[in-house]
């Protein structure tokens, strides 16, 4: 491909590598281009497919990947050289196919697939060796003699204590001798103490596989039996299928325990890593270290020695964020993903994919088994299995004596809260109950903040967020308004911005702080707390959080879905739902299915120990079939119905949909590049396209928002079909158009 690596002048590197033995090779960059380059590896370089190297990119230089050989497209005499290859292990090839893979799925650059697995560019140079210090050498009165130095008691004990041990670190060395860092200075400056340089510290201790594991149930084992199995080099996925408290984590280490033995590398995803606590708890006590982590919340210096101990294979065991898919694991030998149904999962920004989805293409060319595992089943997940391409193992019981919770349904009608509050006397009496007895209750509902409205009570006006199409929501406990969009924020104001009034700005609608304000009202004593995603600094806030609820430090728990998912609280025996019906409404074909899941996850927390849980689902729709399918227990028949629902509408995961979003900040020109690919839309018999219109989100983060959405058969090569429509209208650069194949939000 003609690239920016070409000139249409010889170069200096391009003269000097002029030569039947230079290399030609296709180099691909971590930039949203169209393909790989060519350049030429000098006389005496050898370079390999997955090698990193250094390139010329106009007057900057670049890293990129070693892809192959080189596409023949410019002749050798324009090609500039590359620079150099990175000292780093090579990108290994299946990781590469999967960066090809991907691209041709999502339509996307491959470049711009290349990033996610080029993310720490830093890791490429290897690690800094680490200084320590030891002894010259002979007894500590013939040191001080060689060196001309005078022998005092604290000298003596740091050359005592370096004779018989390894190196130190010069604070190591102070703090165990027990002198001051002055002592090993001078030390050191008469070479009485000289400097060794040392590996970089490896920062991963290995699991250990070879540790008893707990005891497992029989169904436990004869899953976990099925699961080791499976392991032989051989790619297959298996849904892991069971009930809330099941002990499926239990059941998949001990695939990883085979993996580990067989040696290779394991990688887990989780969609929620911050909130990972007791996972990694329940990691280390079954094998005796913690694994590598990988997410956003690590720092820089992190990353990079993650990255590279990954790459070196010194990471025996990933557990990591929808980017972990990416990591250059090179032994790699099993894929789990656990809550394998949650959104989380779908990448909605840059290169849209599904980390589900694109670790199962990882695993078919790796070769090697993906393992699902849900207590609610994605319903695409449930029909490979029915149609045979997913194998299925399953839990139905919870694991020693615990039994699942008794779901009831409030009806809102019929036994409506008193005016201004939000819980109904029937779940404000299982709350005092559960407080009165000593035990723990949550309160779940999904809208952060104090209200998600504020308006005047005047006028009527709306405070809206002036970069997006969305209300401005409530948070009384930080005293501002918040966009949870664009993370625009204001304080509440004392008058109205439109016709001025004082004191006129009223909360509509509960967030989770103003149900929090309820229960202390009516529980003072209570100790309670409000548990969402932005209340949470990062990891270490959520593992002390979780430790001061296992530790019955709450009694209270009032959150959003981040309480959905997996924590175990053996004396949380309450759950009440204040509005079951929140994500029911709205044109999301997964709306019924996703409120399911959740609501499911959460009534799960109840009753996971000895005591016996109760959870009330407050509903204004008690005949919904979601709200039948969690009081019935009959989540298969619930499956099914949305299952032909689908199918006699053709949509996923029985048709195939492709969103096309037109955005940018001039209005003008997004509508006008809306309606020239709304004008050459590929329409048939079997391909139906819907709109421009103006997306739910028509202005978001100040960037107005068209969308079109394609729908076809399976059989329907739809990414054939979206490039060539792409490609065939020229838009403006100040116009962005991404492409959203198999859409999960339709905002």
């Amino acid at each position: 491909m003609t690239a920016p690596g070409a000139s249409s002048e010889p170069s200096r590197d391009a003269s000097a590598a002029r030569s039947d033995e230079a290399q030609r090779l296709a180099i691909l960059l971590p930039l949203p281009l169209g393909g790989a380059y060519d350049y030429l590896a000098p006389p005496g370089m050898s370079l390999a497919a997955g090698d990193f190297v250094s390139v010329p990119l106009g007057r900057r230089e670049v890293i990129g990947v070693v892809w192959g050989p080189a596409t023949g497209e410019v002749e050798a005499a324009k090609l500039k050289s590359v620079i150099e290859r990175l000292d780093a292990p090579s990108m290994p090839e299946p990781v590469r196919r999967l960066v090809d893979w991907v691209a041709s799925y999502t339509v996307s650059p491959p470049g711009a697939v290349l990033r996610m697995a080029m993310s720490v560019p830093a890791a490429l140079v290897p690690l800094p060796p680490r200084l320590a210090y030891a002894s010259a050498g002979g007894t500590p009165d013939m040191i001080a003699d060689q060196c001309a130095i005078r022998m005092t008691p604290a000298r003596r004990r740091v050359l005592e204590l370096l004779s018989d041990g390894p190196p130190r670190g010069a604070s190591e060395i102070a703090h165990e001798a027990g002198v001051g860092a002055g002592v090993v200075s001078a030390l050191i400056a008469a070479g009485a103490v000289v400097p060794v340089a040392l590996p970089a510290r490896a920062p991963f201790a290995g699991p250990d596989w070879q540790r008893p594991s707990p005891a497992l149930s029989v169904a436990q084992q004869t899953a976990a039996d099925s699961l080791r199995a499976r392991l032989a080099d051989a790619f297959s996925v298996t849904l892991l299928d069971g009930v809330t408290g099941a002990g499926k984590t239990e059941v998949y280490f001990e695939a990883i325990a085979e993996a580990l033995r067989r040696g290779r590398q394991a990688l887990v995803l989780l969609p929620e890593i911050a909130l990972s606590a007791q996972w990694l708890e329940r990691f280390e006590q079954r094998f005796g270290a913690r694994p590598a982590e990988w997410h956003s919340d690590l720092t820089g210096a992190a990353r990079r020695k993650t990255w590279r101990a990954i790459a070196e294979g010194r990471a025996r065991v990933v557990v990591g964020a929808r980017s972990a898919l990416f990591l250059p694991l090179a032994e790699l030998g099993l894929i789990v993903i656990d809550e394998e149904h949650d959104g989380g999962f779908k990448q909605e920004d840059g290169v849209v994919y599904h980390a589900r989805d694109m670790a199962i293409v990882r695993a078919q060319l790796t070769g090697i088994p993906a393992v699902l595992v849900s207590a609610t089943p994605s319903l695409e997940s449930v029909v490979n299995v029915q149609a045979g391409r997913y194998a299925r193992l399953e839990l139905p019981d919870r694991h020693g004596d615990a039994e699942l919770p008794e779901i009831e349904v409030v009806d809102m009608k019929r036994q409506p809260p008193e005016r201004g509050r939000w819980l109904s006397p029937l779940l404000h009496g299982a709350l005092s109950q559960a407080l009165t007895a000593g035990e723990q209750a949550l309160l779940f509902l999904n809208r952060r903040g104090y209200a998600p409205l504020t308006l005047c009570r005047a006028c009527g006006h709306r405070m809206q967020c002036p970069h997006c199409t969305a209300w401005l929501v409530e948070h009384r406990l930080a005293g501002r308004l918040q966009c949870h969009h664009c993370g625009y924020a204001m304080p509440v104001p004392r008058h109205c911005p439109s016709c001025a009034a004082p004191d006129s700005m009223a909360p509509c609608g509960p967030g989770i702080e103003r149900v929090a304000e309820e229960v202390l009202g009516a529980f003072p004593d209570a100790r309670f707390l409000v548990l969402a995603s932005d209340t949470i600094a990062g990891p270490r806030q959520a593992a002390e959080i979780m430790r001061s609820i296992r530790e019955r430090e709450v009694d209270v728990i009032i959150g959003t879905q981040v309480v959905a998912k997996g924590h175990h609280f053996p004396m949380l025996t309450l759950v009440g739902v204040v509005d079951a019906d929140l994500g029911l409404a709205g044109g999301d074909l997964r709306a019924a299915e996703r409120t399911y899941q959740l609501l499911h996850q959460v009534a799960g927390r109840a009753g996971r120990a000895a005591h016996p849980g109760r959870v009330l689902l407050q509903t204004f729709m008690p005949e919904h079939p979601v709200i039948g399918a969690l009081t019935s227990g009959n989540r298969d028949r619930f499956l099914a119905e949305e299952a032909e629902a689908r199918r006699e509408r053709g949509m996923p995961p029985f048709g195939r949909l492709v969103a096309i979003i037109v955005s940018g900040h001039d209005v003008e020109a997004v509508e006008a590049a809306a309606r020239g690919l709304g004008r050459t839309a590929p329409r048939s018999d079997e391909v139906e396209v819907l709109g421009p219109a103006p997306a739910p989100f028509a202005v978001l983060r100040g960037q107005h928002r068209r969308r079109l959405l394609l729908k076809a058969p399976r059989r329907v090569n739809v990414q054939a079909l979206v490039r060539a429509w792409i490609g065939a209208n020229k838009t403006p650069a100040s116009v962005r158009i991404q492409v959203d194949v198999d859409p999960y939000s339709f905002l």
